[in-house]
């Protein structure tokens, strides 16, 4: 069973579909501290589905965080049940890892949602990444990450990418508002500060997906910049 990124910012694993860090309801979170974002919701769904109904899975493996907010309110809960209705008529099963901000969730179980800590698919184990375990192999979401590149006129622009290891890898956020960690740069999951593998860093692009080589060796062009 090899892992197989695909552009739109999931991985095919045999019969499943991964996805992490999709964290509905970020824009009503923001409009509480207020900062007003367009709300995104129906993007995700599209994206989603076409994936689901391209790849025909029999399950869809959320990674963690399906949610946002630390703080469970009504208009999220809508969310999720609007996402639900959507997406499960095209899989068989839904599973979510639970992440660090799947907090208030247990009432998905009614919908049909399984929620376990972990969950083991072939030789690997998935779990979000906010705190080690145990294990060999590990598909992870949490870190979000990503890199800069620069473009021909100097904009600079933050992109997501999977960083894939023979051991490890590392899922891009689904969510279009999570921009993600440099990690050139910057590192957030206790699993890569403590991890010793070298990562193809692989960019999804349209409908494809780009190979930028190791992070190694992107760590040191950095340098000599």
């Amino acid at each position: 069973m090899k892992p197989k990124p695909l552009p739109e910012k999931a991985l095919k694993l045999g019969k499943n579909i991964v996805i992490a860090d999709v964290h509905l309801g970020y824009e009503i979170a923001m409009a509480k501290e207020g900062f007003y974002l367009p709300r995104v919701f129906h993007d995700v769904v599209r994206n989603l589905k076409s994936i689901l109904e391209r790849e025909n899975p029999k399950r869809l493996i959320i990674n963690g965080d399906f949610k946002h907010s630390f703080v469970p309110e009504w208009r999220e809960k809508t969310e999720l049940r609007a996402f639900l209705d959507e997406i499960s008529p095209l899989v068989s099963e839904i599973v979510l890892v639970r992440g660090n901000h799947d907090v208030g969730i247990l009432w998905l179980k009614e919908l049909g949602v399984e929620i376990v800590d972990e969950l083991e698919v072939g030789k690997w184990k998935l779990v979000h990444g906010h705190k080690l375990v145990e294990g060999e192999n590990f598909i992870i979401g949490h870190e979000h990450p990503a890199i800069r590149l620069r473009d021909e006129v100097g904009a600079v622009v933050k992109v997501p990418v999977f960083l894939m290891g023979e051991h490890l890898i590392v899922l891009p956020a689904f969510s279009p508002w999570a921009y993600g960690n440099d990690v050139l740069r910057e590192i957030v999951s206790p699993f890569l500060r403590y991890w010793k593998e070298d990562f193809k860093v692989l960019v999804p692009v349209d409908r494809e997906i780009l190979d930028f080589g190791t992070l190694s060796k992107l760590q040191e062009a950095l340098k000599r910049l």
